[in-house]
């Protein structure tokens, strides 16, 4: 056999070796999926276990936070931590009794400051000092400098903006 038609032959047997393998392919020991079962079976499937298992890390790192905030004395009811303010509604007569730091801002109605020693509290606003009794301003942000400071509620609903600790008596 001259070179070109072995090189032929060793075509032509590769070709059928690769054409008996074709053959075998996709049988039950070799199953070929379609694009279509991908995307109507696997893709679906995959989906909700992701989806499922999302929704199970996300309950339980929701359930780790909330431990792990309460273990460090986090935000309790009653009490606006951190930089947001809380929209607190008083009726006449209650009284808010701030901790030290705390801001907070008369939005509706009508409060007087209080405190067992003036200054009550500071009018962060004008920068004056608000003593025992004295009407709180609306808009005019107040800052308790000292504790056992309060503001009570003069009219029927009182609405102030507080941010750090309060209770409400």
């Amino acid at each position: 056999m001259r070179k070109p038609q072995k090189a032929v032959a060793i075509i032509l047997t590769l070709v059928c070796v690769a054409t008996g393998v074709a053959a075998t392919a996709g049988g039950q020991d070799d199953p070929l999926i379609t694009l279509s079962y991908v995307n109507e079976t696997i893709l679906p499937n995959l989906r909700k276990e992701t989806e499922t298992y999302a929704q199970e890390q996300k309950t339980q790192l929701a359930t780790e936070f909330g431990k792990l905030l309460e273990s460090q004395g986090g935000q309790q009811a009653g009490q606006s931590q951190g930089s947001s303010y809380a929209l607190v509604t008083l009726s006449k007569g209650q009284t808010l009794h701030l901790e030290l730091g705390s801001e907070v801002l008369l939005r509706v109605g009508s409060a007087t400051a209080g405190a067992k020693e003036n200054p009550a509290l500071v009018d962060m606003t004008t920068g004056e000092n608000l003593n025992n009794g004295s009407a709180l301003v609306q808009n005019h942000l107040y800052l308790s400098t000292m504790t056992e400071h309060y503001v009570k509620a003069g009219s029927d609903v009182v609405k102030v903006l507080v941010r750090g600790g309060y209770t409400i008596g």
